[in-house]
């Protein structure tokens, strides 16, 4: 049950990103569940192996370049899905940051 009202709320706080920045669309609520269950996948399944592929440079840069590999899941999620969409990578830079700030004070709302 706590899986999914997470899931839900991933899905606001990706509306909410897409109605702060213009550079994100999100066409319904609909695209909006789907495009977070990828975000969700890809950052468990896809993410952890860039972090190794890419450690040297991550150490080099002190952490920094999980800022980039965070923006490039994300524009990768918008080039996939039909109703999510990142207009380039700066977008997509601005945008996993602050979806990663919105979905932790939702985040938030539910343990509290």
């Amino acid at each position: 049950m706590e899986l999914i009202l997470v899931w839900i709320l991933n899905a606001v706080a990706l509306l909410i990103v897409a109605y702060i920045l213009p550079g994100i669309t999100v066409a319904s609520f609909g695209s909006a569940l789907i495009a977070a269950l990828v975000l969700g996948l890809l950052n468990t399944l896809v993410k952890p192996v860039l972090i190794l592929l890419t450690l040297p440079i991550t150490i080099v840069t002190l952490g920094l370049f999980l800022l980039v590999l965070n923006a490039l899941v994300f524009w990768f999620a918008g080039s996939i899905l039909k109703g999510f969409q990142v207009n380039g990578f700066w977008w997509a830079l601005l945008g996993a940051f602050v979806y990663s700030i919105v979905s932790g004070l939702l985040s938030r709302l539910l343990t509290s």
